[in-house]
């Protein structure tokens, strides 16, 4: 009986100091669109920057990848994909919110109009201060279009500025994913740029046997240097999970 006692009180401590770790964790929530999500194994290479992302930070933080295929910010309310984060969210958390590649598109079903889409991105704000945490918005990040100059075009125009406005009318943090990444694949070139998004001739991968040209979603390499924009920008904010960023190790 002493035995089972020993046992038990083991056993309650272990789950007391489990329950208090979890709590101690700082949780980030990233919700959007492909451009950011978890991707499948048939989908290789195809990779989310949110995917390299949730590699960049200590264990004191969580990074939890809810961003789906195909998602505006409208889609996402409706599927219920929101509330069971909100209902999770306690006082420091984060969620970065980063939508507008499948809300601009009139002949997509996930079409959101200009008015929605504010409405939807503060109703994210909103919700999710009155729990404490704390929301960054994202310009959605770029696709990889040129004109015949070789100039980098700008596909988010109208819902990146959108996005901008929230963030200042309402004191969000931004992060200008929209116009780093521009900048990033004007600095490739045109034919570089190429080697960061899902490009494969004809059978180099089997999960494409017929090839693949895609121009906004990205191959491991191009959604790690999307991930390290946004971690360059939390560091400029200054946001407080900054400093939960893992430091290079000096050899």
């Amino acid at each position: 009986m002493k035995f089972l006692k020993q046992i038990s009180f083991v056993f309650l401590a272990v789950m007391v100091l489990a329950f208090n770790q979890a709590k101690d964790k700082t949780t980030l929530y990233l919700i959007g669109d492909s451009t950011m999500s978890q991707k499948s194994i048939k989908a290789y290479p195809e990779t989310g920057w949110g995917m390299p992302f949730t590699h960049f930070f200590d264990s004191t933080v969580v990074v939890e990848n809810h961003a789906q295929n195909g998602r505006s910010t409208r889609t996402f309310i409706e599927e219920n994909r929101w509330q069971p984060i909100l209902n999770k969210l306690k006082k420091g958390d984060y969620v970065f919110i980063q939508f507008g590649h499948n809300d601009e598109v009139p002949s997509k079903k996930s079409y959101t109009t200009e008015k929605d889409f504010k409405a939807n991105l503060l109703k994210f704000v909103k919700e999710s201060k009155s729990k404490k945490a704390i929301p960054v918005l994202i310009t959605p990040v770029a696709r990889r279009k040129f004109n015949a100059e070789g100039k980098i075009v700008d596909t988010h125009e109208v819902y990146a500025a959108l996005v901008r406005e929230v963030a200042k009318k309402n004191k969000v943090p931004l992060i200008d994913l929209s116009v780093s990444s521009m900048k990033l694949l004007q600095d490739f070139g045109v034919e570089k740029s190429a080697h960061l998004f899902n490009h494969l001739a004809p059978g180099q991968n089997p999960n494409y046997p017929s090839g693949k040209i895609d121009d906004t979603h990205f191959n491991e390499l191009g959604a790690r240097y999307m991930a390290q924009l946004v971690l360059a920008e939390i560091k400029s904010l200054n946001l407080a999970i900054s400093s939960k960023i893992i430091k290079p190790v000096k050899k």
